[in-house]
């Protein structure tokens, strides 16, 4: 991307263009903090434009799209996922350098990009005209049908800068709406690629529009629109919060998926053998550590059984002190920096709370040495064990968003619970046991959207993604997800019309 080119970011009604004021923003590599792309800080002017061209596309647009036949939505998705895929290794590049994750991951995301295009495709392709709703008479007609919501603003985070993009725009095109998407400000640059690949796909103009720029502009006015129908969030909670109060006063449609402070419960059971041990130590590091910890259902907190604490502990440190850190584009690297210099000093207040309040260090901890691969200038934090934490640390009760890993112990299967629950997040968590019908009663007691058995991470475009108490409102992915950008008709029809007589005049 070329500099002067990086500039024109705001997409609006079809076209590229500088944002009204003539900011602009650097974007840096995390991993040596040095820039490498200049994009348009856009604003509250910016936004107006950008609203204005959504609300004239879904009202009488040329391209019609709120109306185009099902079938048609559904092709252009496929279309999609197909350019996706033609340019996975390009836009895993991206994603690397642009929020400090390997290409590895960087990949991957991009094939869940595609995957989560298709499944929406597949799921607004299958629907049938409506729910047919029995009146108890054959003059009759009754049917529910779903119609899109309007203009969607889509507000996304900078952890999995274009995961987070496509599992609200695939569902809001899916359902017929036209869109403003405000990616974060220091990961912005797959987002933009995405909606070139809208265009080329033949989406019409005005569906699709983006404004670069931050979120008390940007976002705020979104937000607080009124020609906005529906905002869908993903962020921290506090921002969560603001998004909502200023959503409040036009009643539009929320969807908000907030942060969480997610429990991994390991039971002494699952270590039982070797394999099963190296199994739920390997699943413990993977939970906490991929992408340096910045992900918003990373098993930050490891609650195992008190009598295979030590052991497991003391491996789970070994391991963490030996993952390599470095530039996400060099090979042979497992986790690369913090997405910023602002993110790495929140982590190291963190942990240093941490020690103040009695907390054990059993690894990590501090910056690591420079090398080749590890710029000095660069964000990185080695991976972090924290032992012998309670509930009442700081550390453990808030969302760390970095490599920090602390350790809690229990004796008892209701104990485990109760720890686990004992958050005001509800996001996702984990159970670890050979014992099944265990494993079964665990699952079904814990308070938190998405929960594995024997595993940790993994996720399905068909199932639904979110959480219970502040980890959000509403869900995305899965039937619930594409309903999220709906809205619901009945349309009663009356076949045999007569007077009701109900007035005697």
């Amino acid at each position: 991307m070329a500099r002067q080119q990086a500039q024109r970011t705001i997409h609006v009604d079809g076209q590229w263009r500088e944002a009204v004021s003539g900011a602009t923003r650097e974007i840096l590599d995390p991993a040596d903090a040095l820039p490498f792309a200049v994009v348009a800080e856009g604003d509250g002017k910016d936004t107006d434009l950008a609203v204005e061209a959504a609300r004239r596309a879904f009202d009488a647009g040329a391209g019609d799209w709120p109306r185009t036949p099902v079938a048609e939505r559904a092709a252009l998705l496929r279309r999609v996922a197909d350019l996706l895929a033609r340019d996975r290794e390009p836009l895993g590049l991206l994603e690397s350098r642009d929020a400090g994750k390997t290409v590895e991951e960087g990949r991957i995301d991009i094939d869940c990009v595609a995957d989560a295009f298709r499944y929406f495709a597949d799921l607004v392709a299958a629907e049938g005209a409506g729910r047919v709703v029995d009146a108890g008479s054959p003059d009759i007609h009754s049917v529910v049908v779903h119609e899109p919501a309007g203009v969607c603003a889509l507000i996304t985070p900078w952890n999995y800068p274009l995961l987070q993009a496509s599992w609200k725009i695939a569902p809001a095109l899916a359902a017929g709406n036209t869109f403003v998407i405000k990616p974060s400000e220091i990961t912005p640059l797959t987002t933009i690629a995405l909606i070139d690949l809208l265009a080329e796909a033949g989406l019409p103009a005005g569906v699709a529009n983006i404004v670069t720029g931050p979120g008390h502009t940007v976002g705020a006015r979104l937000a607080e629109h009124p020609d906005v129908d529906l905002v869908s969030f993903t962020g921290g909670l506090t921002s969560g919060t603001k998004v909502a109060q200023a959503a409040a006063v036009t009643v539009k449609k929320v969807a908000l998926e907030l942060g969480g402070k997610n429990p991994n419960v390991v039971f002494a059971d699952a270590c039982s053998t070797d394999e099963a041990f190296d199994t739920a130590v390997d699943q413990a590091l993977n939970a906490a550590f991929i992408h340096s910890g910045q992900v918003c259902s990373a098993g930050a907190r490891l609650i195992v059984e008190e009598s295979v604490r030590e052991r497991f502990v003391a491996e789970l440190a070994h391991r963490a002190s030996k993952i390599r850190l470095g530039r996400g584009t060099e090979d042979g690297v497992e986790c690369g920096p913090l997405v910023s210099e602002q993110q790495r000093a929140k982590v190291e207040s963190y942990v240093a709370s941490a020690l103040e309040e009695g907390a054990v260090l059993r690894s990590g901890g501090k910056r690591p040495e420079p090398s080749a691969e590890r710029p000095a200038t660069g964000y990185f934090y080695e991976p972090t064990v924290l032992d012998q934490c309670d509930r009442e640390m700081k550390v453990v009760r808030e969302e760390v968003f970095g490599p920090v890993l602390t350790v809690e112990t229990f004796r008892t299967e209701d104990e485990a619970v109760a720890l686990a629950n004992d958050t005001e997040y509800g996001l996702a968590g984990a159970v670890w046991t050979a014992d099944a019908a265990r494993a079964r009663r665990v699952a079904a007691r814990l308070r938190h959207g998405t929960v594995w058995i024997n595993d940790f991470h993994p996720y399905l475009p068909q199932a639904e993604w979110g959480g219970f108490g502040r980890s959000g409102v509403g869900r995305e992915l899965g039937p619930a997800g594409l309903a999220e950008y709906r809205e619901s008709k009945h349309v009663y029809q009356n076949l045999a019309p007569r007077p009701v007589r109900w007035f005697a005049g």
